[in-house]
């Protein structure tokens, strides 16, 4: 690993530090290096605050002082894993910024493809006389920021499918009674996905059962919208999600109501591409990932809907010899790691 790569990975270290806070803006790390030395760095703040080239930017402020860190930004090399925005938004252009400061150089990761920037931050730098290279890393600056790229392609959320089977292949009991599969460490994992996500979606017959409060208790963060599934409105108003610790959005075939924090969007023909249609209705609320975290039915008309870019799977060494199977991946390929004594399966959809 050169120089550039090394300072690279630097910024896409400090840019997941951003996850689940950043949204629907993208996860951004950015280093600030001069004759060697990392002078500043920086990641995306919470949504509406400063961009991770400006933290850089004022870290190496408060550090030097405004005239020496004005001199040394002259000297440095400023690393960003995402192209630096060129139009004013909730804050004021990146690029911009980054010539005012007259850095001599600034490397990036990847450019941003939302249409307000796609190569016009990359445009104004050199136009500004900085040197500006571009594609360090490229790869995994663009996998850090699958989510943000999903949505703005392919107009839909990033869709996480995430169950637990035993290690032969059984998803749930032959009754309606809940039974734990994974490990303590799993679920505790689990909620640390929540956190990180936008929003998390069970069906009816998840929320009746196992009476779930999809929030993130066994981890430090904030709690994902809830999306239910539930065509009839069958699931009481006592249910857990709808408890007041998030907003749950509720699709169905009957009727919309928008009060508090329970949203009732009625859908019609809602039996007809359900999983598209649900995708796009939250694309269009700014939700940038979900978890699919429901029953067999449920998380099967996303595989047979082909809409889905991510499984992860929890196997635990339970062995219960009869049940009802688990979901089918038309994948095999998984990277494995272990979580306790549960195996976690990771597949990717469009794995590059």
């Amino acid at each position: 690993m050169n120089y550039d790569e090394k300072y690279m990975q630097r910024c896409l270290d400090l840019a997941v530090l951003g996850a689940g806070s950043v949204s629907p803006n993208p996860m951004v790390g950015a280093v600030i290096v001069c004759d060697g030395r990392v002078i500043g760095e920086g990641y995306t703040s919470p949504f509406g605050g400063p961009h991770a080239e400006i933290n850089a930017i004022e870290e190496t402020l408060r550090k030097f002082g405004d005239t020496e860190a004005r001199l040394l930004f002259k000297s440095s090399t400023i690393y960003v894993s995402l192209e630096p925005c060129a139009h004013q938004g909730k804050t004021p252009p990146c690029a911009d910024k980054l010539v005012e400061c007259g850095f001599k150089k600034v490397v990036i990761g990847c450019l941003d493809p939302f249409v307000k920037v796609n190569g016009r931050g990359v445009e104004k730098l050199r136009l500004g006389g900085i040197e500006t290279q571009v594609g360090v890393l490229e790869k995994k600056s663009q996998f850090v920021n699958r989510r943000f790229f999903t949505r703005l392609e392919q107009q839909r959320p990033y869709v996480i499918l995430k169950w637990a089977e035993t290690r032969d292949g059984y998803f749930a009991p032959l009754d309606d009674i809940q039974r734990w599969i994974s490990n303590s460490a799993s679920k505790q994992l689990a909620h640390k996905w929540r956190a990180e996500e936008d929003s998390i979606l069970i069906g009816t017959s998840t929320a009746l059962i196992d009476n779930p409060s999809l929030t993130t208790r066994a981890w430090k963060g904030k709690n994902p919208k809830r999306i239910l599934i539930d065509k009839e409105l069958k699931v009481p108003e006592a249910a857990a999600v709808f408890t007041g610790l998030a907003e749950t959005i509720v699709f169905n075939s009957l009727r919309s109501d928008w009060g508090g924090n329970r949203k009732l969007i009625a859908l019609e023909n809602f039996d007809f591409y359900l999983p598209q249609t649900i995708l796009y209705q939250l694309y269009l609320m700014d939700i940038q990932s979900i978890i699919i975290e429901g029953g067999i039915q449920t998380l099967q008309s996303f595989i047979d809907a082909d809409i889905w870019d991510e499984a992860r799977v929890f196997v635990s060494p339970l062995r219960w010899g009869v049940g009802r199977k688990s979901p089918l991946l038309p994948t095999t390929d998984s990277i494995t790691t272990k979580v306790g004594n549960d195996l976690l399966q990771r597949y990717y959809r469009n794995k590059s």
